[in-house]
């Protein structure tokens, strides 16, 4: 049974960026050309079916712009608590599991989410991931003086996406207490916090030292072999009204879909196409071609993951992709989060960005005769 339909994720996003020493919200501060909310979003979006976003007030405008209708966005509260709770309000009927996600931890991986989501699913309540700590921990007095050396070993350094029932969550934000995650809500009502293994991935940008940690993560080597790649795909649209039509590792049933050897998908062959050029590795024809059977009928994402296959056999690595949708139809704008997430998700996390335009009725696409992508890829060798 999949899990992720009954899931929401929660984004509280209202905090300030002062200590980054950025003049504008934390989650808009950007990292290799994406905000941190983005970052984090385009990780665990294929976890939920519903994505709400708690905004500084002022800004909702800008966080509606870079997800569309991807994410429900609410007015954040003064604390982290006022937030999540408004971000509750949100729900939808059918969520039953609510995993809390910091937009600072931008990099935490969609395998740790799914980790804390299975820990519900198997019946815990409320769950947490956390890391053990390297360094002796001290208490300290208003005067600055040790008052008492506790155990390391029974402690950990807590992180997120932090999980919860919904029935739990709802509970505890009913509660007066203000603390600095939700667990802490859940344990003021007695309810038993499940700690599971956290990852180092997850850590929180806070300081401009965490904002230098998080570029080297896209970029681990700034002398490193990076390659760069173009590639491109089109499509007629089919005369047979049943074909289905897939876009960015996303059907759209609104639309009839496109010929093709395999599912037509231009935004899923222009990436592979841009990553073989950017690698030396051939092109889409001669990694994919028509010739070869067990590709008839493939999925995008299928031949996304072999892609990355063979990248990776390769000796290389994916630093970033870039798609642009031509046409007329689909519209894209409203599904271009969970288009750029199903990309994501089958180049192993990659980072992927997704948009889209017309050409003013020029041409194959503007005459609405069909669909085409154009995709930029950087590649580094390990």
């Amino acid at each position: 049974m999949n899990h992720h339909s009954k899931t929401a994720l929660i984004i509280p996003a209202a905090g300030s960026g002062e200590r980054l020493g950025a003049n504008l919200p934390k989650a808009l501060v950007q990292v290799a050309g994406r905000s941190l909310i983005e970052h984090a979003i385009y990780r665990l979006a294929p976890i939920a079916t519903q994505i709400i976003i708690a905004a500084p007030a002022g800004y909702e405008a800008k966080f509606s712009e870079l997800f569309g209708q991807s994410a429900t966005v609410v007015t954040g509260g003064v604390t982290r608590t006022q937030s999540v709770k408004r971000a509750l309000a949100a729900l939808s009927p059918e969520i039953e599991y609510v995993l809390v996600h910091d937009a600072a931890r931008a990099f935490a991986t969609l395998d740790l989410a799914e980790r804390v989501l299975a820990e519900l699913v198997g019946g815990q309540l409320a769950v947490i991931p956390g890391l053990a700590l390297a360094d002796t921990i001290k208490t300290v007095n208003a005067e600055g003086y040790v008052t008492s050396t506790p155990d390391r070993a029974s402690l950990r350094g807590v992180q997120t996406p932090q999980g919860f029932s919904r029935a739990t969550l709802e509970k505890a934000h009913q509660l007066s207490s203000d603390l600095t995650d939700d667990a802490g809500l859940a344990e003021e009502l007695g309810i038993k916090v499940k700690v599971i293994a956290g990852e180092e991935a997850a850590f929180k940008v806070t300081t401009p030292s965490d904002m230098k940690r998080a570029i080297e993560l896209q970029v681990e080597d700034s002398h490193a072999d990076i390659r760069a790649g173009i590639g491109t795909d089109a499509h007629a649209f089919s005369a047979d009204p049943s074909r289905p039509m897939w876009l960015a590792g996303l059907q759209w049933p609104e639309v009839v879909g496109v010929d093709g050897h395999s599912d037509g998908d231009v935004a899923a062959h222009a990436i592979c196409d841009a990553l073989f050029a950017a690698s030396d590795l051939g092109d889409l024809g001669s990694n994919f071609g028509t010739s070869d059977p067990q590709y008839a009928g493939a999925a995008g994402a299928t031949l996304l993951k072999e892609t990355l296959a063979r990248l990776t056999r390769a000796g290389f690595a994916i630093l970033n992709i870039s798609v642009q949708i031509v046409g007329n139809k689909p519209k894209i704008g409203a599904r271009r989060t969970e288009a750029a997430a199903a990309l994501s998700q089958a180049l192993g996390g990659a980072i992927v960005s997704v948009s889209a335009t017309t050409t003013d009725g020029l041409g194959f696409t503007g005459e609405g005769k069909g669909i085409s992508a154009i995709a930029s890829a950087l590649v580094v060798r390990r």
